[in-house]
C-alpha cells in the first residue's frame, strides 16, 4: 500500500516518514519545504500537484497545516488557503483518484474556550462530546476542514479519521510564566498528565487510523497520553493538582526534589483518549508513569522517535519574546 504523507517536513511529517521507512513501507512526502523525508516540493493548494502525486496511493495521511505559531505571524486568509482549501482539495483529488482511506491531522485546539472552565469551576473532562469552540483562526480552520472531512465520508462514502492530537512539539511554551517558573523538561513531563502525547505514539494513532479507516467510515478521536486522572479529580485538580498527583504516584515528589522540578498548582482541563484506545486497538506507551521510570533511571522520558526528530521551530527566524510570538 502506497502512503501520501503532507507535510513531510515537519515534525509530525517527519517522524512518520521515518517510521514508514524504517518499516520498508512505500511511502511519498510532499510538503512546501524540502527535507530529507519530502519527496515532492509543492502545495497542497496546487491542484495539479495534488493530483500528479496521489497517482497511485491508497491512503492519505493529511498532516500540512499551519499552526497556531503562525497566527501572529501570518494573515487569515493564507490559514484558510492552507488549512481548508488544502484539505478540500486533497479529498477531492483523493475520491477522484480512488484513495481508500484518508486520516486528518487535527487538533485540540478545535476546543477553544471549551478548555477553560470558569473560575471556582472544576476542571473540564474533554472527551469528543465536548462541542468545540475555536477561539482563533488555527481553531477554525482546523474544525471547518474536520467538517470537509465529515461531509466526503458522509456525501462521497470515503473513509476518513479525524484525529484530534494534543501537544507534540518538543520546543519551550509559548507562555512567558511557564517558561520562567519551569524548565521545558518539567513542563512537558508535567503536561503527560493531562495534554501531551509523544509523537511516537502520535505516529503509531495515525498508523493504525490507516488501517482502522474503512472499517470505522468516519471517526474523530482525541490523541494524547493517558491520564491517571477520572472525573472524580477534576474539582481537587482545579484547587490543588499537586496533591492529586502525590495520591496517584507517592515517588514523584522526590524524583522532582532531585531536580528542581515542580508539579502545576492548577490543572484546568483533562483530555480523555478512551475513544482512540478502543477504536483504533492503540496502545500508546509514553505517559506520567513512563517518565516518573525514566526519571528514576536518569534517562530520557522522550521516545527515540522524538529524539530524532528534534526541534525545527515554525519559523526562518528567531524571536526575541519567546519560541513564536503569541497573537492578542
Amino acid at each position: 500500500m502506497t502512503l501520501l504523507v503532507t507535510g513531510s517536513a515537519g515534525h509530525l511529517g517527519e517522524a512518520l516518514m521515518r517510521q514508514l521507512r524504517a518499516a520498508g513501507r512505500a511511502a511519498v512526502g510532499i510538503d512546501i519545504k524540502p527535507s530529507a523525508f519530502t519527496d515532492h516540493v509543492g502545495s497542497i493548494v496546487d491542484r495539479d500537484f495534488v493530483r500528479r502525486h496521489l497517482r497511485g496511493v491508497r491512503s492519505v495521511i493529511h498532516v500540512a497545516t499551519l499552526h497556531k505559531p503562525h497566527v501572529a505571524t501570518h494573515p487569515h486568509q493564507e490559514f484558510i488557503d492552507t488549512n481548508v482549501s488544502g484539505t478540500l482539495t486533497l479529498l477531492e483529488e483523493s475520491v477522484a483518484a480512488g484513495v481508500e482511506s484518508f486520516v486528518f491531522t487535527s487538533t485540540t485546539s478545535t476546543f477553544g474556550a471549551a478548555l477553560t472552565p470558569a473560575p471556582g469551576a472544576p476542571a473540564a473532562w474533554i472527551d469528543e462530546d465536548v462541542v468545540p469552540i475555536p477561539k482563533n483562526i488555527y481553531g477554525v480552520t482546523k474544525l471547518s476542514a474536520e467538517l470537509l472531512c465529515e461531509l466526503f465520508h458522509r456525501k462521497r462514502r470515503l473513509p476518513v479519521v479525524v484525529l484530534r492530537t494534543s501537544r507534540f512539539f518538543p520546543e519551550p511554551d509559548d507562555s512567558i510564566d511557564v517558561r520562567n517558573g519551569y524548565s521545558t523538561a518539567n513542563a512537558q513531563v508535567n503536561e503527560l498528565l493531562y495534554r501531551r502525547v509523544d509523537i511516537e505514539d502520535a505516529v503509531s494513532a495515525h498508523l493504525l487510523a490507516v488501517e482502522r479507516a474503512r472499517a470505522i467510515g468516519f471517526g474523530r478521536y482525541i490523541i494524547s497520553s493517558t491520564t491517571p486522572f477520572t472525573r472524580e479529580d477534576l474539582p481537587e485538580l482545579r484547587r490543588d493538582a499537586p496533591a492529586v498527583v502525590a495520591r496517584r504516584f507517592p515517588e514523584a515528589a522526590a524524583l522532582y526534589a532531585a531536580r528542581g522540578w515542580r508539579q502545576f498548582p492548577h490543572v484546568d482541563r483533562v483530555y480523555d483518549n478512551a475513544r482512540a484506545r478502543h477504536a483504533l486497538g492503540w496502545q500508546p506507551r509514553y505517559d506520567f508513569a513512563s517518565a516518573l521510570d525514566a526519571l528514576r533511571r536518569d534517562a530520557d522520558f522522550r521516545s527515540p522517535l522524538a529524539e530524532a526528530v528534534g526541534s525545527k521551530g515554525y519559523h526562518g527566524q528567531v524571536f526575541e519574546e519567546g519560541p513564536y510570538p503569541v497573537a492578542s
